[in-house]
């Protein structure tokens, strides 16, 4: 029995606290499984001498010498009151160095996002269409490769091809559109052909449903039938793809912004992991949390808007 949007949404909403608190315990603990202790890190990059009293000294300023439990009791106290910590390398506040960063990786993210549905969906639909066909077996042929080539050779390939070979495109950096494209094909790629083969299965699925083989019977064109019907029902398992894909482009932006040098979440997190950065580490998996979570709410809820059994549903409540 189906419940209402309305209901649907609460109960989602109500549980977001509990997802996100599960995520901040496991990144605290994991992330001090770590043997590398922070303050002889910090020391070394000082380049002062890690002597024992020099470590215990930072830790107590640090305040890792507190019990494991209490440190964790203190930072979710701050992260309450949106004090995310201060940076044990730069002293500056947590949050003020990651979301002078988030605004880079939102732009890659949302420049790959673009890619992957205008490439994706018309693919996907003539590979469909076309199935069997030339034109389906090339579709199908690059959209496995681009699924099975790394992200990081494939930044390397780019870089190789396009800006050190051709000079078509920048090496590195961000400031023009320029700068964005190869990034952005760079971390769209791969998923660009797990769309095309999702669509491409889908919208076959749709099309031995009987309600088409009556719509052709009714006398419908062709291109009616896969404009108001085929794509309409092959959208709705397609929404929840695209929650996941929206968080999985905001985390594998990590890989894509240390190969093209992007200013980005991601290339500041793989600095703060090398030099054992806890507060920032912490931050920026609560941020991608707070993102994925709510990106997948939206789908949700966006799945059940297309889905005309629950709007039906919803109408007669």
């Amino acid at each position: 029995m189906y419940e209402s949007t309305w209901m649907f949404c609460l109960k989602r909403i109500l549980t977001l606290p509990f997802v996100l608190l599960g995520v901040s315990i496991l990144t605290f603990i994991f992330i001090r499984f770590v043997p590398v202790e922070p303050a002889e890190v910090i020391l070394r990059l000082a380049r002062v001498a890690p002597t024992e009293e020099a470590i215990q000294a930072l830790r107590e300023e640090l305040g890792t010498d507190k019990p494991f439990v209490l440190q964790y009791l203190l930072w979710i106290q701050g992260v309450l009151h949106l004090d995310f910590g201060t940076s044990f390398v730069s002293k500056l506040p947590v949050a003020q160095e990651l979301f002078a960063k988030l605004p880079a990786t939102i732009e890659l993210a949302f420049a790959a996002f673009v890619l992957i549905l205008g490439f994706s969906i018309p693919l996907g639909i003539i590979s469909a269409l076309y199935k069997h066909s030339i034109i389906d077996k090339i579709i199908s042929f690059f959209s496995i490769l681009s699924v099975s080539i790394p992200t990081f050779w494939l930044g390397f390939l780019l870089l190789y091809l396009f800006s050190l070979k051709l000079g078509f495109f920048p090496t590195n950096g961000k400031g023009t559109l320029a700068h964005l494209v190869l990034p952005a094909f760079a971390l769209a790629l791969p998923t660009i052909g797990l769309f095309v083969q999702f669509i491409r299965s889908t919208i076959l699925e749709e099309l031995q449903q009987q309600y088409v083989q009556y719509a052709h019977l009714r006398g419908l064109k062709s291109s009616v039938i896969l404009l108001r019907h085929v794509l309409r029902n092959a959208a709705i398992p397609l929404t929840s793809l695209l929650g996941m894909t929206l968080g999985s482009l905001l985390g594998g932006a990590v890989i894509v912004e240390q190969v093209f040098s992007w200013p980005g979440l991601g290339r500041y997190l793989i600095e703060s992991i090398m030099n054992r950065d806890y507060p920032v580490v912490q931050c920026y998996v609560l941020i991608i949390a707070v993102i994925y979570v709510l990106a997948n709410l939206c789908t949700d809820i966006l799945h059940r808007l297309l889905d005309p059994h629950l709007m039906m549903k919803d109408r007669r409540d």
